[in-house]
């Protein structure tokens, strides 16, 4: 059997509420077992992550990156999903990279969103212009339809940029400003140096960060941990990788038991929150979650 080949055209197919619909299921089946692997070149690097999930399958999804390809007017990265069936192994889908990239990170935040934010949340910043801040401009729109939208970039011209793109969307002169208005705060950016100040949080914001993927990366400082209720997509993927909370833990600034729950824990009530709350979602990703997006790829390729 032939493996089914999805391009990025399949984007039109996909609905972002039906995804974190998807993610909530993948999360009542048995815990995944991840792994990954780097191997590098210079300064080239080929990183796979791979899952496996009993009663989803399996999935490895390679990822090339070539710092010098934008000079030989190439994307930076390149790479593909290989999607297996649980029962025999067979390869089943060879999936876009950037497809699966694109709505496996925005849906992971839009659904931390739609099980934290309060539902009569108006009006939401985005912290980032780029790529990630756009698809997540329109994953936030399917949860809160209502909603209006600013944009903070560090560069003014971005965020003009951006705005320009998009309706019911205004660009923030500061970071603080935008912080002042929103009800939901989503921050996507490549900072080492924390941006947010847990001092600007207010009571019933929810924040979701999503930029830190490295050790030496935090978005938010030590008081927005400190003040906000503490949740993740996955704690095996977060608290000893990403410096978000890798670093404060190792401060004594948290502890694990700080964490109220993951995606794993949503099926037994701990995403109940208080109006009041100050929620918090650290979106890390996972080669789990790339899983789950690919058989909701699938899915809808052989329904279209």
């Amino acid at each position: 059997m032939t493996p089914e080949l999805i391009p990025f055209k399949a984007d039109d197919l996909l609905d972002w509420n039906a995804l974190a619909d998807a993610f909530l299921d993948g999360h009542t089946k048995p815990k995944a077992q991840i792994g990954d692997t780097f191997l590098y070149r210079g300064e080239d690097t080929m990183l796979t992550r791979s899952a496996w999930i009993d009663g989803l399958g399996s999935a490895v999804k390679t990822a090339n990156i070539m710092p010098r390809n934008p000079g030989r007017g190439e994307p930076m990265i390149h790479g593909a999903v290989n999607l297996y069936d649980d029962t025999t192994g067979l390869l089943e889908a060879i999936v876009d990279f950037h497809l699966v990239t694109k709505w496996k990170t925005a849906g992971d935040s839009a659904l931390g969103a739609r099980l934290l934010a309060r539902p009569d949340s108006k009006v939401v910043l985005i912290v980032g212009a780029g790529t990630v801040g756009r698809n997540l401009r329109m994953a936030y729109e399917a949860m809160f339809p209502n909603a209006r939208f600013l944009i903070w970039n560090r560069s003014p011209e971005g965020a003009a940029k951006f705005a320009g793109e998009f309706d019911k969307t205004k660009a923030v002169a500061s970071l603080e400003e935008g912080f002042a208005q929103a009800d939901i705060i989503t921050s996507a950016t490549m900072t080492t140096d924390p941006i947010i100040k847990g001092d600007w949080l207010r009571p019933g914001q929810h924040l979701d960060l999503i930029g830190a993927y490295r050790p030496d990366m935090r978005e938010a400082d030590d008081t927005t941990l400190t003040r906000a209720c503490l949740f993740m997509d996955s704690r095996d993927t977060v608290l000893d990788h990403i410096g978000e909370f890798k670093d404060p833990l190792a401060r004594g600034v948290i502890r694990r038991e700080d964490v109220v729950g993951d995606l794993y824990d949503h099926k037994d009530g701990v995403f109940t929150r208080q109006p009041d709350d100050i929620t918090l979602y650290k979106n890390g990703g996972g080669a789990h979650l790339d899983l789950m997006t690919s058989r909701y790829i699938l899915d809808a390729w052989r329904n279209r």
